[in-house]
């Protein structure tokens, strides 16, 4: 009896070990593999950098891409000064906010055309002459420095003497030069001596006339120009308005083109994972589903249903967007200025699905691709705000259309 009884034991735990081998045979099987990206086309960049603790997204990914423009004409990789450019828009902001007493969005945002501003007016300067760290603090921490340069500006505007003092903006600037450092006048760089504007000039060799920004909405005419309405854009600058499909054209045609692109995007929404990687638009494809597919999916809670849409293990189906859905979104502040990066590329997932290749300005940990991402094309054509290019980006054709 006891060797039958045994016996069957012996029998039923074999049972359960098989049982268990192929339950986890299957589980390896059905294991999703992630979001696997195939390059289209890269182009150059240059390294990662971190913007830390500051609100200077433009000025870090504009000049990633003018750097990325220094290499297309051939010149050298050179590391460029985001501080020389926070510094002289802060200042100027700063005339502005008076004038317009105080009725003006004052901060440490700006825009791409902030960073071709600066070096038409200005220059620049290399990362190594000037690295606004002059306050005790490896990285760029600007919380203080900014409450400190919004008071200041207050109290100019408040003016309880009744009289605005003609050295007010000397001594903004002298917070400047307390916090980053005075601007250099003269530097030397490979053995040359430069100013900044001769910098910008004889070794950028840049020409800011030659980049324009483009959008994509329709409360204004399409094929002209209009001041784009964001806190941000304090210089009141223009972009040119075209449809959104003739936006995406554009946006691959100049990476095909070997043209890098400066991005404004919102990054608010729950399908932007830098964590992870991507930056997609999850939706339902409920005409491919059964009739029974379809009620489970709506009889999950909307968590559940968020669930399974913003798990990112693998590429899934997403929205199709529409210029109304982004006029709409801008219009209700869904899609917001958000953030300034550098698009490098194109790339393909294992469906087929194209992405952008987006090089970001936090640094390269926390994420699975060194400081890059792979934003959608349906996120791009949802979520961009205005881009930057090379006017010679544009197809003759679209150049007739917009008078360039």
């Amino acid at each position: 009896m006891k060797i039958k009884f045994l016996s069957v034991m012996l029998l039923a735990t074999g049972m359960m070990l098989s049982t268990a081998v192929k339950a986890e045979k299957i589980e390896k099987e059905v294991k999703k593999e992630g979001y696997v990206f195939t390059d289209v086309k890269r182009l150059p960049a240059t390294s990662v950098k971190n913007q830390h603790r500051s609100g200077t997204c433009w000025s870090f990914s504009g000049l990633s891409f003018i750097e990325s423009e220094m290499i297309r004409m051939g010149k050298p990789a050179t590391d460029l000064s985001e501080m020389f450019v926070v510094y002289n828009c802060y200042s100027d902001k700063a005339i502005k906010h008076v004038r317009l007493n105080g009725k003006f969005n004052f901060g440490g945002g700006g825009a791409f055309h902030d960073v071709t501003y600066v070096m038409k007016n200005y220059g620049i300067v290399p990362e190594g002459v000037y690295q606004g760290l002059n306050y005790g603090e490896e990285g760029h921490t600007h919380g203080e420095l900014d409450a400190v340069l919004n008071d200041y500006v207050e109290a100019v505007i408040k003016n309880k003497n009744r009289k605005i003092t003609p050295v007010w903006h000397k001594g903004f600037d002298g917070v400047l030069d307390a916090y980053l450092g005075e601007l250099p006048t003269k530097f030397e760089y490979e053995g040359k001596e430069f100013t900044p504007k001769s910098f910008a000039n004889d070794f950028v060799g840049v020409n800011p006339e030659d980049y324009i920004e483009i959008s994509s909405y329709t409360h204004h005419p399409f094929y002209e120009k209009f001041i784009i309405e964001v806190p941000d854009n304090w210089l009141w600058d223009e972009v040119y308005n075209v449809p959104m499909n003739e936006m995406m054209e554009i946006m691959e045609g100049a990476i095909m083109n070997g043209y890098t692109i400066g991005w404004a995007s919102d990054v608010s929404e729950k399908g932007f994972a830098y964590r992870k990687g991507v930056a997609v638009v999850p939706g339902v494809d409920t005409k491919n589903m059964t009739d029974s597919e379809i009620s489970k999916w709506e009889n999950l809670s909307e968590s559940e249903q968020n669930g399974k849409l913003f798990d990112f293990d693998e590429p899934g189906t997403e929205k199709v967007i529409t210029q109304e859905m982004r006029q709409e979104a801008f219009d209700n502040y869904n899609t917001t200025d958000d953030h300034g990066m550098h698009i490098v590329g194109i790339a393909k997932d294992q469906k087929d699905n194209k992405y952008f290749i987006v090089k970001n300005s936090w640094g390269t940990d926390n994420n699975p691709y060194e400081g890059y991402f792979y934003a959608s094309y349906p996120f791009v054509a949802y979520k961009t705000m205005s881009f930057m290019i090379h006017k010679d980006a544009l197809s003759k054709g679209m150049k007739k259309k917009l008078g360039l």
